[in-house]
């Protein structure tokens, strides 16, 4: 979906394809028919924002044949599908049994990671549409951060050095315009926009590496780490950091979790494929605590005590709460929302919903069959579309 803000930007409204499992052209090609079509009419909208996920496998190969990536390109139109955001965080096998903190390599030291993303960025060249102004790919905010040191860091910097010029290169090559977003997350090097100001900011008026290279904010994030909203945006921008890509996305929320109801019904969102940070907000008399998974927090060697608030990094439905005695954090993503696009000038014009757990949800709360998992991501982008109306933008 397109949306014009009021100062005339076109402001373009896709979800994620990491929610659907693939790992080559074909099995791509499958998901625009089945779930890009049915999300689409579900909307009844014109046409359709995908923020495509491309595994490296099908990257690869859509990078070296220009046939192969006219096919997609021609399966996306034949859908009512457009394509201006790539995710290129999840390397591969993202719906393997288990994938925890195999979601973070490589890492930005690796030249996987690098050769990946360059990938992508010409594969996207490819795929947008004409009238598009600019396209947004997100990436691993560096690696996770047990054994980063000085070293790694240098070699991380030097492969997005490597990544700007690739990205110059391309838009000469091609005349389009692609920027790189690296995603702040809990537990990884770059965690918070503190931590992006400080290893990507530093060059007056733009970013270290240049200014193709910036963040990409998920709010699922932002709220795990209780990020104030406007502060948050005023931190990135003030470091000279663009807001490549917004991801709208929802947090769990267990206001009092040492209360046996809460914890139980936490303990249904405990499970075995996708990492689940948790941070509890500050209690009197001590900070806030942090555990890298929920098992650990709720029953770990060194649990947290549950004395305030927990935020789980587990993706909700951003349009429903989970059910009680829990809630979610779609409060703080309205807010998110408010500042980033209510404001005179959008601060981004990417807006991508990302809830790629609905599979492992639990049990009651996640769709029965592939019809219910189009409502639910219909109603997520219906929800998103509403709020931005509310901010005063229109549906092209």
């Amino acid at each position: 979906m397109r949306m014009r803000h009021p100062d005339g930007t076109t402001v373009h409204i896709a979800y994620c394809t990491n929610v659907h499992p693939a790992e080559d052209v074909d099995g791509l090609i499958a998901q625009i028919r089945r779930y890009g079509s049915g999300v689409r009419e579900a909307l009844a909208a014109e046409r359709l924002g995908l923020g495509l996920w491309l595994p490296a496998p099908a990257a690869r190969a859509l990078a070296a044949s220009a046939a192969e990536t006219k096919r997609l390109r021609a399966a996306l139109d034949a859908a009512g599908c457009e394509v201006v955001t790539l995710n290129a965080f999840p390397y591969a096998r993202f719906h393997a049994a288990r994938v925890k903190h195999d979601v973070f390599a490589p890492d930005w030291t690796a030249p996987e990671r690098l050769e990946y993303t360059l990938d992508c960025a010409r594969v996207l060249a490819r795929l947008m549409p004409d009238d598009a102004v600019r396209g947004s790919i997100s990436t691993v905010p560096l690696g996770w951060r047990e054994g980063w040191g000085p070293e790694r860091a240098d070699l991380a910097l030097a492969n997005l050095d490597r990544l700007a010029g690739g990205l110059d290169g391309l838009a000469s090559e091609e005349g389009r315009t692609i920027r790189v977003g690296l995603e702040p997350e809990p537990g990884c090097v770059v965690e918070t926009t503190a931590g992006a100001a400080a290893h990507l900011g530093g060059r007056p008026g733009g970013s270290r590496v240049g200014p193709r290279v910036g963040v990409c904010l998920d709010t699922c994030h932002l709220a795990v780490g209780f990020e104030e909203p406007a502060e948050a945006l005023k931190r990135v921008r003030g470091a000279g950091l663009p807001v490549v890509k917004l991801q709208a996305s929802a947090a769990v929320e267990a206001p009092a979790p040492g209360e046996p109801a809460q914890r139980a019904a936490l303990e249904a969102f405990a499970e075995d494929r996708f990492l689940h940070q948790v941070r509890e907000g500050p209690a009197e008399g001590g900070g806030p605590g942090a555990r890298d998974d929920l098992p650990e927090a709720l029953d770990g060697a060194d649990p947290l005590p549950g004395r305030a608030a927990w935020r789980v990094h587990f993706h909700v439905p951003v349009h429903r709460p989970p059910a009680a005695p829990l809630t979610g954090t779609g409060g703080h993503l309205s807010e998110v929302l408010r500042h980033a696009l209510g404001g005179a000038a959008p601060v981004t014009d990417h807006v991508e919903v990302e809830t790629y757990t609905w599979s492992v949800l639990p049990e009651r709360e996640r769709p029965a069959d592939d019809a219910g998992l189009i409502a639910g991501i219909a109603a997520e982008m219906a929800w998103t579309r509403d709020r931005l109306a509310g901010l005063g933008l229109e549906e092209v």
